[in-house]
């Protein structure tokens, strides 16, 4: 799976962009959730390839508070999302725009797409760069594990 995972967490950067609605957000105002960061773009193959299984991935740990946030770094903002979004049917993936493209600069992205976990203080726990199947049983496991998610369907035990 190609993750580098960090002996500590580091903390991130101050990142800006802009949610489906237009709003300006940044990574902290999501502190509090565990995040699913992946840094990509319409106009990158492989980004578009992976998109359904970050999609996949997000249905999968609907059963826990975690964020797929997928940050393009497309110059042409939201429109140019929201219309690929729609050519291949994501629905429950967030829309969310870096379109100064400052991102990957501030978050040390050597190329796209670069995914980061983020634990719930915000900070880098790891990072893999390149596409992957976001949606398998073992991706989802290993998420699980690293984000310390229960797994879906899971019950925690009464306490007596």
């Amino acid at each position: 799976m190609n993750f580098v995972f960090h002996d500590k967490p580091r903390p991130l950067p101050e990142v800006r962009f802009v949610d489906g609605a237009g709003q300006s957000r940044s990574l902290a105002d999501l502190r509090g959730h565990p995040l699913v960061l992946n840094i990509w773009a319409t106009w990158c193959v492989p980004c578009r390839q992976e998109m359904p299984t970050l999609e996949g991935l997000q249905a999968a740990l609907k059963c826990s508070d975690t964020i797929v946030v997928p940050l393009s770094i497309d110059s042409k903002g939201r429109p140019a999302v929201a219309a690929f979004y729609r050519e291949i049917g994501i629905r429950s993936l967030g829309i969310y725009v870096d379109q100064s493209g400052d991102a990957t600069q501030i978050l040390g992205v050597s190329g796209i797409p670069t995914t980061l976990l983020v634990d719930r203080d915000g900070r880098e726990i790891g990072r893999k760069i390149g596409p992957d199947d976001w949606d398998s049983p073992d991706m989802v496991a290993l998420i699980q594990s690293r984000l310390k998610l229960r797994a879906a369907g899971v019950q925690s035990e009464p306490r007596r």
